[in-house]
């Protein structure tokens, strides 16, 4: 691979326009960024198209056009569809910069070192979304204060090697931090398997409790459907999205979910040991739940709703020089604090 990835961006070659890809490729036009794509959809294409982006549903077409132009790209398929994806741009873009907005890291990163890709990857994922997918559910703007996860698992394992981060990686790196920069987002460092721990249970869970919350309500007849509210459905919505992207999300990361879930479930039996006594009490729970949750609250400061709902408004600001000395070191200190991180 050779040097050319300075810290400002290249053109952007995004695989899959579903909301994630296609949000992207629309905030990153309004931002003057050259971006063109690929979506397996024909009628997806054909919609995109009538929109006024540059989108072509010819996989092999596009991604020599990314070799040609020296393009980053960004994977933004569902999991099932990386390794594949992986596989034609070994065959068709070898050289280019890759990221992805996969919702797990650590799986998408196994799939990169078994191609001998790690060199050219830095993991991605946005904090944001809805329930809704495909290209006539991506919206301008979906990223604005979201976190967006970078990871920098090969920087790790060279930097406990003893061995310096190569220049090229090290500038990709703060590529894939400034297009997060640049689409509204903050990008906050983290280890693959980390970022799965925490989605785990930040965004996960959530779709696990939705489905069966649902399937609660609805087995109390029309009488329980013609009186949930919002508290139900709030809890509930994310139970929209597709079953197919659903079962992509939490079956790619069962490992991190399934501790997370046994977790849910001893408070559900003590919240449920407490009310089934003879004097009903669920104290414990609804007061440290209120405290957690105004935890959160302080931290977070959602702007809009979304299918993982962590956003920013106080994160701290730590700024990174990628490839100077230390650098990995602060990058791992900015994970511990949960900070955002700025490349210059």
């Amino acid at each position: 691979m050779t040097d050319r990835f300075p810290h400002s961006l290249p053109p952007l070659c995004i695989i899959g326009l579903g909301l994630i890809g296609g949000s992207m490729m629309r905030d990153a036009v309004a931002a003057d960024l050259t971006a063109f794509g690929y979506t397996l959809s024909r009628s997806g294409a054909r919609q995109a198209q009538r929109d006024g982006f540059d989108v072509s549903s010819d996989l092999t077409e596009t991604l020599q056009r990314a070799a040609d132009q020296d393009a980053l790209i960004v994977v933004a398929t569902p999991m099932h569809a990386v390794a594949g994806v992986l596989d034609a741009i070994v065959e068709h873009a070898g050289g280019c910069g890759i990221t992805d907005v996969v919702s797990v890291k650590q799986p998408v990163y196994n799939l990169v070192r078994e191609r001998g890709l790690e060199n050219q990857y830095v993991g991605g994922h946005p904090m944001a979304g809805t329930e809704n997918s495909g290209w006539n559910a991506s919206q301008a703007d979906l990223f604005v204060r979201a976190a967006w996860a970078v990871t920098y698992d090969w920087a790790i394992e060279l930097d406990a090697l003893g061995e310096s981060v190569p220049a090229q990686w090290a500038a990709l790196f703060g590529q894939v931090c400034n297009l997060a920069s640049a689409l509204g987002a903050e990008a906050v460092p983290v280890a693959g398997t980390k970022h799965d721990e925490a989605v785990a249970r930040v965004s996960h869970l959530p779709h696990v409790i939705a489905e069966a919350l649902s399937l609660v309500g609805d087995q109390g007849g029309t009488l329980a459907q013609s009186l949930a509210a919002g508290s139900f459905k709030g809890a509930t919505r994310v139970a929209g999205t597709d079953p197919v992207l659903v079962r992509n999300m939490v079956e790619t990361n069962a490992a991190a979910l399934v501790p997370v879930i046994d977790e849910y479930i001893a408070l559900l039996k003590d919240a449920r040991n407490g009310l089934s006594g003879d004097a009903p009490s669920m104290q414990e729970l609804a007061e440290a739940g209120n405290r957690a949750y105004t935890r959160l609250a302080a931290r977070s400061g959602a702007r809009r709703e979304s299918v993982s709902p962590v956003r920013i408004s106080s994160r701290p600001v730590m700024r990174v020089h990628p490839g100077a000395p230390g650098w990995i070191n602060q990058l791992k200190q900015i994970e511990s604090l949960g900070a955002r991180v700025e490349v210059f």
